[in-house]
């Protein structure tokens, strides 16, 4: 946690980065808590990255988010990153240590399986097949958090094989790739599909994929909230299935890093999804 007690001050970096909640959220978190701080959008261009993450502690910040483009690039410039997210290849959260140093986590995984019990809470990572779309970071942090709760069998499909292929390599069992031409087959009898593409999000087109093989009793979740109900949820909702949009994986991520920075442990209510949603 950062040594300037009096005044807190976070942020989050990416690029760009105006359209990002963070702010509101961890203000929101300040004003409920009575603390003394703010927490800024700093937007940062990757060639900067390295002199913005130098400059936090001569600044007095306690810690930033990180978004993209910035979650791998930081890795290679803080001076410690944590298992999890090491494992994971990415990090969303830089801590400025009382020395000065910088130690990078990633709460993304977290946050996610967290998004699932708060939608369902007696969901389970091993009560079937999960088919996960996409290979990048964000998809690192969900099959590697899935695994880690017992999944079986998580089927990973991306638009360039050889992308899943090696993903599927280095995580290894229970994460099998499957050809993105198989995709409409790969949800029979899963219990669990996740999109962790772009494909949906506000400006993008909609993901191309049939959900007449996917279990009715499957949940549907996808890692975007900007729309909150992307087109694959709005079918997945109208064909029966429980679906989980991002913004929970975005709240319940922003829990630890504001509690490493400012030394709370703070709670997603009902006054704060209110103001968030009303964003939209």
């Amino acid at each position: 946690m950062s040594s300037h007690p009096s005044f807190g001050l976070a942020g989050v970096m990416g690029w760009p980065v105006t359209h990002s909640r963070s702010p509101l959220i961890h203000n929101h978190w300040l004003a409920q808590y009575g603390l003394k701080g703010v927490y800024v959008p700093l937007q940062v261009h990757i060639d900067k990255l390295a002199d913005a993450l130098r400059g936090l502690p001569a600044l007095g910040f306690a810690g930033c988010n990180l978004t993209l483009p910035h979650k791998v690039e930081a890795m290679k410039l803080v001076d410690r990153v944590d298992e999890t997210a090491r494992r994971m290849g990415a990090m969303n959260c830089v801590v400025v240590q009382p020395d000065g140093s910088l130690s990078g986590f990633n709460y993304d995984g977290a946050g996610y399986i967290q998004s699932l019990l708060d939608a369902k809470p007696d969901w389970r990572a091993d009560a079937g097949p999960v088919t996960v779309l996409g290979a990048g970071g964000a998809a690192r942090a969900v099959v590697l958090s899935l695994a880690d709760r017992g999944a079986k069998e998580i089927r990973l499909l991306n638009r360039t094989f050889d992308k899943a292929q090696a993903l599927a390599t280095e995580f290894g069992a229970p994460v099998r790739a499957v050809p993105w031409e198989q995709r409409d087959a790969a949800l029979a009898d899963a219990a669990l599909l996740v999109n962790t593409t772009n494909q949906g999000m506000h400006g993008q087109p909609a993901l191309d994929i049939s959900l007449d093989q996917l279990p009715r009793t499957a949940l549907v979740s996808d890692v975007i909230y900007i729309p909150l109900e992307t087109p694959l949820l709005q079918a997945a909702r109208e064909r029966g299935n429980p679906t989980v949009n991002g913004l929970g994986m975005l709240l319940n991520q922003a829990r630890p890093a504001f509690k490493a920075w400012f030394g709370v442990m703070p709670e997603i209510t009902p006054e704060l999804l209110k103001k968030v949603l009303a964003t939209f």
